[in-house]
């Protein structure tokens, strides 16, 4: 794979108006018998990407998933990952967070000066992320783990502005999460307001629970949209995410 082709692709598609459905896996949550399971289901109905990683992981099946992802698919493969031990290089891709809507510098820059080293050896393609965790109405793992408060739902120009500021630090990305377990999405006037205020893609993820709410997101700026905690619960629901999403790029 090119270098920077994932996220070249992804410009790409923004450019176009083509929207994206990223599927996250979490190793801890996947055995082999269900992983080939969302591997068959996602190949059939065409989602753009895999991420793969959790808040603790704390399986050893990391790897093992990233492979097998990688030997039955050509489906790009981004490390999304909770904390700077879950990197393999067996994958594609890496979202090098940066926790953007907190004030904890451990997950501003602190992680990320432990975990450089071993990030420029893996070869991996690193995709710089302002990460933003949005109030999703529950404690939430992410919440608990980066001990840093999420921005508040009802807060568009707080959220607008911080985003602004990542884009303008130099963040290729901005990904918006109200966290796994979410019991509400991000509000689609939150997601409008933040699309308008940047020109580099927009990943929303967290309580998205059906394909209406993902064909909305879309439909108000969201440029990639990752589903994980619904799809554990009922993997059937890939091939309607996948449907809805891509449906917003032919409107």
């Amino acid at each position: 794979m090119k270098k920077n082709q994932i996220y070249s692709n992804l410009c790409a598609k923004k450019a176009e108006g083509k929207k994206s459905f990223g599927l996250l896996i979490d190793p801890d949550k996947v055995d082999e018998e269900k992983l080939e399971k969302l591997i068959s289901l996602s190949v059939n109905a065409q989602v753009d990407y895999f991420l793969v990683g959790g808040s603790l992981v704390i399986s050893d099946f990391l790897d093992e998933c990233v492979k097998s992802l990688k030997k039955n698919t050509d489906i790009p493969v981004i490390l999304f990952p909770g904390n700077s031990s879950q990197i393999t290089h067996y994958a594609d891709a890496l979202l090098y967070l940066s926790l953007i809507s907190g004030r904890n510098p451990d997950l501003l820059i602190g992680q990320h000066v432990i975990s450089a080293p071993v990030v420029r050896r893996s070869g991996l393609e690193v995709i710089s992320t302002g990460y933003m965790v949005i109030d999703g109405g529950a404690p939430t793992t992410v919440s608990y783990i980066s001990n840093a408060t999420p921005l508040p739902a009802d807060k568009d120009e707080v959220a607008m502005c911080t985003a602004m500021a990542g884009e303008m630090l130099g963040l290729k990305v901005i990904y918006m999460d109200a966290g796994s377990g979410a019991r509400r999405a991000i509000t689609e006037h939150m997601i409008q307001r933040v699309s308008k205020s940047i020109d580099v893609p927009l990943i929303v993820g967290g309580g998205i629970t059906d394909p209406e709410k993902a064909y909305l997101n879309c439909k108000n700026g969201a440029d990639l949209i990752i589903v994980g905690n619904a799809i554990e619960k009922d993997p059937s629901l890939i091939t309607e995410m996948a449907a809805a999403i891509h449906s917003v790029s032919l409107v």
